[in-house]
């Protein structure tokens, strides 16, 4: 009997850090990419090229004429048709995550109306209407109700702080989203506006469900610990696993956030769960979370768990859609650091590899195969341990080799025990 075959769209680095996992499983991976030589068709050896919006290389990808039927369709992004996948679905083709819950990935305003009725909370926000005079009075209206200042988003397409804008009556207002506003009327995505959060840190909340299993079989579901995400200029630089100082009743509550949204969108896979950390308000104990973000796949905040859990996401993610039985989410470490390897000065990110690993024998370096661009993610590393000071030290200091920084000091090169 032929090895299930899992058919993924989108070849970028979560599609490549998927072929690891899928090996050891057993399974296919078919993965369809943007162009020869992308992050996954340089590790997938069945990496058929064409885009996500092309019908015909999904259907293809899907039931190649020259090769086994995948058994289920999933993604490494959420820029897929969901016109397609309905009709792919109804005839049989499983689709996960289905495109009933993959569109609250894909369009904010539409996820935000679900959590509100979920009850799970986020920030105030709304959406703006179409016709501009009336979205800019709109926005208007909302920075004096918020005092002065808000976040103004794309409902689709954004993403990595991209589509994303804060916005101030001092600023001048409508006027900085005024490009925005005409694009929208011009049928453009819609526009939403949020409060400006005033959060302590941001966490992050990765969980996986499959469709059976659990309560009832109901679906069985599995989160890993809370992370703390640190963002520079809208990018992921950095996760601490687990959130330094995060008292159990509040990751619980996070955890619990979570839970009621992968259960309530009826996702299938992995999904990540962004969050604004903020301070309790008069009378409660500990603090809030507010949802800030949803991604319907693996995450770069849970890239730490290739080496510092007993399920990698990128496991989880093939055993949810294929409905088999989750993996153990604990942590294998006290304390494990992600730092994000973000553009580099080197032509060639494994010219850094005699050094890197040389100074550090504990890091974790996976590169991402991608051409050198500022700020592009390029690679990350992992580091575990008892000592979270020294695990964060040594993770950032091997990231900044590979971005072409300055060698680590003697005493940084000194071999742990």
């Amino acid at each position: 009997m032929a090895a299930p075959v899992i058919a993924v769209v989108g070849g970028g680095q979560l599609a490549r850090m998927m072929a690891p996992a899928a090996g050891e499983l057993g399974v296919h991976l078919r993965v369809l990419v943007e162009a020869p030589g992308t992050s996954a068709a340089q590790v997938v050896a069945d990496a058929p090229v064409g885009a996500a919006s092309d019908e015909s290389a999904i259907r293809s990808l899907i039931a190649p004429p020259d090769g086994d039927a995948a058994a289920v369709l999933t993604f490494e992004h959420e820029h897929v048709p969901n016109g397609l996948l309905t009709d792919l679905l109804e005839h049989g083709t499983p689709v996960r995550p289905g495109p009933e819950a993959l569109v609250h990935a894909q369009d904010k305003i539409v996820m935000r109306r679900r959590l509100t009725d979920l009850g799970v909370p986020c920030p105030r926000w709304a959406a703006l209407p179409t016709e501009p005079d009336a979205a800019r009075a709109a926005l208007e209206d909302f920075l004096a109700e918020a005092g002065g200042e808000a976040v103004v988003k794309t409902s689709r397409g954004g993403y990595d702080g991209k589509g994303v804008r804060v916005v101030s009556t001092a600023g001048g207002g409508a006027d900085q989203v005024a490009e925005w506003i005409e694009t929208a009327a011009a049928g453009g995505p819609a526009l939403l506006v949020e409060e400006k959060v005033p959060f302590t840190r941001e966490l992050a909340v990765l969980v996986a469900r499959r469709p059976s299993g659990g309560v009832d079989d109901r679906g069985e579901v599995r989160t890993w610990p809370v992370v703390e995400s640190i963002q520079r200029d809208g990018v992921c630089a950095e996760v601490v696993a687990p959130a330094p100082g995060l008292s159990a009743a509040d990751a619980e509550r996070a955890r619990d956030a979570a839970v009621r949204i992968a259960e309530g969108l009826g996702v299938t896979g992995v999904l990540a769960v962004e969050m604004f950390e903020v301070p309790a308000g008069p009378g409660e104990d500990g603090t809030r979370v507010l949802v800030n973000e949803l991604a319907m796949r693996p995450h770069n905040s849970g890239h730490w768990t290739i080496d510092g859990a007993v399920t990698s996401q990128f496991e989880q993610h093939l055993r949810a859609v294929l409905d088999l039985p989750l993996g153990d989410t604990a942590a294998t470490a006290p304390w494990t650091v992600m730092a994000n390897v973000l553009g580099s000065s080197l032509g060639e990110l494994t010219e850094a590899l005699p050094t890197v690993l040389g100074a550090f024998p504990d890091a974790k370096v996976n590169l991402y195969g991608k051409d050198v661009r500022p700020g592009r993610k390029l690679g990350h590393v992992n580091v575990s341990g008892d000592d979270l000071d020294e695990v964060r030290r040594r993770a950032l200091a091997a990231a900044a080799i590979l971005r072409g920084e300055a060698p680590a000091r003697p005493h940084d090169q000194e071999q742990r025990p």
